[in-house]
């Protein structure tokens, strides 16, 4: 018994002071009196007698920790660990250390050792909240944590689970949030994959009918040159037939005009007809009629590619409505807002320029357009065969051409067309074609706002072409390219609006 009044096992308390002795505090397991030298222990005889009953008592085994004596005889295995009195027990003893609170219980397979402080060989109880670590009482009194905020285990234990609970349902919730994104995204996935299929199934279709139709197209066009073929042919065989016979008649008349020849008697002679009657002048200009015949045939051929080049554009249009996309190429022709006059919109996707009463406000440079509503392509053509489709909406002044980057961007000059670097096609009150200020008035009407822009640039050739069905030549200037070309815009009002480009243009 301690001079507290408390009573232990005699082999429990000694090993609890024993781990005391380095601190030089020792501390009553159950009431934590302290003592600064270590107590002497007296004999409880009432608890003596009570623990002689029992004939011997087994030496705990190495390794197990300290047991209570009844425990041990009853055979009643640990199932709590109190560190205030480092001794295992079971339940039937745990009662009156579980209703202190100053007696921590654990686990039974708690090593000691981690439980006490490593510099005063103590129990850990408390936990610094400043240096966020676990200390025992001595720490708290005379160590280095000394004033420090500190509280209970338990309650710092209670607090950082609170903590720890919080994150668990933030991370429970981000948890739920991923889970939710990886479902939707396999979700998105597989309709990505079902419309995959769908679109390659609706494309297979798609050229399918196209191939059927261009076998179609073929059949016809093959039959319209047979049946040209077999006009000619019968034509040639109707000639023919009228040359033999042309020609078996002047045979007779040369051979009677040999016989005239050879007579020796003038009378005979000056009693034939004369010799003009001899000839039909009907019969003249036969060869013309040949002739005509050839020119008809090629302007048939004219037709007929005029046909096939309307069909393939209608192709090209039927596809482009099915599969609703507009497949760019590497080198797209876009507008160059760094050209664009400050009265010129450009669209978002650089393909339509529109012209604004509102000034944009763009800086000045030596690239900009300053006193004419004109863009340039960012890109140029310096080689090759190649093509661009525009279309013009709203009651629109334009002119679309070609001309070089060195064309000047401010003065009178800087008018595309109006100069010996630019070609293009105007639309004002009619449509002509100007070059070098040099203006030709096209003769025909146009009724289709979609216009074809070709160039041949080794063979020095830019043509203008109107979209419809068929296409119709417009104009082709004749010129020997020196610099690379770049697409020209010009707009009075309205606007402009590029449709697409191609590379190896055919001529229509």
């Amino acid at each position: 018994m301690l001079r507290c009044g408390h009573n232990f096992c005699r082999v429990c308390i000694d090993r609890a002071l024993d781990t005391q002795d380095e601190s030089g505090v020792y501390i009553c397991p159950q009431c934590r009196a302290h003592f600064y030298k270590r107590p002497s222990l007296q004999r409880n005889i009432t608890l003596c007698n009570i623990i002689e009953q029992f004939l011997s008592i087994p030496t705990p085994q190495k390794g197990t920790g300290i047991f209570c004596t009844n425990c041990i005889h009853s055979s009643v295995p640990a199932v709590q660990f109190c560190l205030h009195c480092e001794v295992s027990l079971c339940d039937n003893h745990l009662r009156v250390h579980s209703k202190s609170p100053e007696h921590v219980l654990s686990d039974p397979s708690t090593s000691l050792e981690n439980r006490k402080c490593s510099v005063h060989k103590k129990i850990l109880e408390y936990y610094c909240t400043e240096d966020s670590a676990c200390i025992c009482v001595s720490c708290s009194l005379v160590g280095e944590h000394q004033g420090h905020r500190v509280e209970m285990l338990d309650e710092a234990s209670e607090k950082k689970k609170g903590k720890l609970r919080n994150i668990l349902q933030k991370l429970t919730t981000k948890r739920e949030e991923t889970k939710e994104r990886v479902q939707n995204l396999e979700e998105r996935w597989r309709k990505a994959q079902e419309k995959a299929t769908c679109d390659a199934q609706e494309v297979t279709a798609l050229f399918t009918d196209t191939r059927r139709r261009l076998d179609d197209l073929e059949k016809r066009v093959l039959s319209e040159i047979s049946r040209q073929e077999e006009q000619v042919s019968l034509l040639r065989s109707t000639l023919l037939q009228e040359m033999e016979i042309k020609k078996d008649v002047l045979s007779r008349k040369m051979r009677h005009i040999e016989e005239l020849c050879n007579m020796t008697d003038p009378l005979t002679i000056l009693q034939e007809p004369d010799i003009g009657d001899l000839c039909d002048p009907e019969e003249e200009g036969g060869d013309d009629t040949g002739r005509d015949d050839k020119q008809l045939y090629d302007v048939d051929l004219y037709q007929i590619q005029g046909t096939v080049h309307a069909e393939l554009s209608n192709f090209l249009l039927y596809i482009h409505t099915n599969l609703g996309i507009y497949m760019e190429g590497p080198a797209d022709i876009l507008l160059d807002v760094n050209t664009a006059a400050n009265n010129i919109l450009v669209s978002d996707d650089l393909k339509t320029a529109t012209w604004s009463l509102t000034e944009q406000d763009r800086p000045e440079t030596v690239e900009r357009f300053l006193d004419y509503n004109q863009v340039l392509s960012s890109r140029s053509f310096f080689s090759g065969r190649h093509y661009w489709d525009v279309e013009s909406s709203g009651i629109a002044e334009w002119l679309v051409g070609m001309c070089y980057p060195s064309i000047d961007r401010k003065g009178d000059q800087s008018y595309i067309g109006d100069n010996d670097k630019s070609w293009c096609l105007q639309r004002e009150n009619n449509y002509l074609v100007m070059h070098n200020s040099q203006a030709i008035q096209l003769p025909i009407t146009i009724s289709s706002d979609k216009v074809r822009i070709c160039v041949d640039y080794e063979a020095g050739q830019l043509s203008f072409y109107e979209l419809c069905d068929p296409i119709r030549h417009l104009h082709t200037f004749t010129a020997t390219f020196t610099e690379p070309l770049h697409a020209a815009v010009c707009l009075g009002n309205g606007s402009i609006k590029i449709l697409g480009w191609g590379s190896n243009c055919e001529e229509p």
